[in-house]
């Protein structure tokens, strides 16, 4: 058996070759584009520059952007005092300070972490995990969820999410520039190769982008799990609300999270949409039997 240590260590090592493989797609399609469509060096300049306020403005303003999307309202210390204490403990178990804590309005049990670091962290959860999970449970989901504070998952996922956007960005220019004829610069230089290269690029690159941000997120799952567990030193309970978790998802009454999507669903404990083969195929999350199962494993 897997001790907590063992798990963390292996996911994280996992988690940053992964993100290291975002980097290397990403390069590998700004040298393709500047090498074969000719941009001088205030192109690039220019193009750096509205990346990084596209990166500062995500880092500043998401975990806010995130908490409106989905509805999330400031949770009142006297109505919830049994949650303050809980993300108290939670915090002061994984020496972190106490993120703000909110609570949002829908019947699916579920929850999630943002903020932009360990000082600027929120933690919201749905009022069906409130009503569903008893307090062991309650405390195992947010141990899962102050890992992510604490392991800067927050600010991990944010690079993902800001790599593939720029990655999809790219790639649109590359399909604008097939559909109308502005690869006539390259063409000289490498014919129906610029061609096949630039609609390859257009095409593969979102899907490699969403394919390696989706791993990144089920990595950083299985850690959290892990490190949750560690924090309680009580895995079963944290395996018991993912039970109660997929009990609810696979009965006639399960609705998803009304406010998620396809954007937000990765910060969630549990996938937040609607199950099908194709949401399956290309969750953010691991399938929660696998989870269950690890936690069941670790001692």
């Amino acid at each position: 058996m897997a001790s907590f240590f063992d798990e963390i260590g292996r996911n994280r090592l996992k988690s940053i070759a992964l993100l290291a493989a975002f980097f290397l797609l990403f390069t590998a399609i700004i040298f393709i584009f500047t090498l074969f469509l000719g941009l001088n060096i205030f192109g690039l300049v220019i193009a750096a520059v509205l990346v990084a306020l596209y990166a500062m403005f995500a880092y500043f303003m998401g975990g806010q952007m995130v908490l409106k999307i989905s509805g999330a309202q400031k949770a009142d210390p006297k109505k919830y005092h049994y949650l303050y204490d809980i993300v108290e403990g939670m915090a002061l178990a994984s020496q972190v300070k106490t993120p703000d804590i909110y609570i949002i309005n829908d019947p699916n049990p579920n929850a999630f972490a943002t903020g932009r670091d360990r000082k600027h962290a929120s933690i919201a959860v749905t009022t069906g995990l409130l009503s569903m999970m008893d307090k062991r449970e309650l405390q195992g989901v947010i141990a899962h969820e102050m890992s992510h504070v604490a392991d800067n998952d927050i600010k991990f996922m944010l690079i993902a999410v800001v790599f593939a956007g720029v990655i999809g960005l790219i790639a649109a220019m590359f399909r604008g520039l097939f559909w109308f004829g502005g690869l006539g610069s390259g063409r000289g230089r490498g014919g129906g190769i610029v061609i096949l290269i630039a609609l390859a690029i257009g095409l593969l690159a979102p899907l490699f982008a969403l394919l390696l941000r989706l791993a990144i997120s089920r990595r950083r799952e299985y850690m959290a799990d892990a490190n949750g567990g560690r924090i309680t030193r009580d895995p079963q309970s944290l395996a018991g609300a993912l039970q109660k978790i997929k009990d609810y998802m696979s009965s006639p009454k399960a609705q998803p999270v009304a406010r998620a999507n396809e954007t937000t669903a990765s910060l969630y404990f549990s996938s937040p949409l609607r199950a099908s083969s194709i949401v399956n195929l290309f969750s953010t999350h691991p399938p929660i039997d696998e989870r269950i199962k690890r936690l069941k494993q670790m001692y």
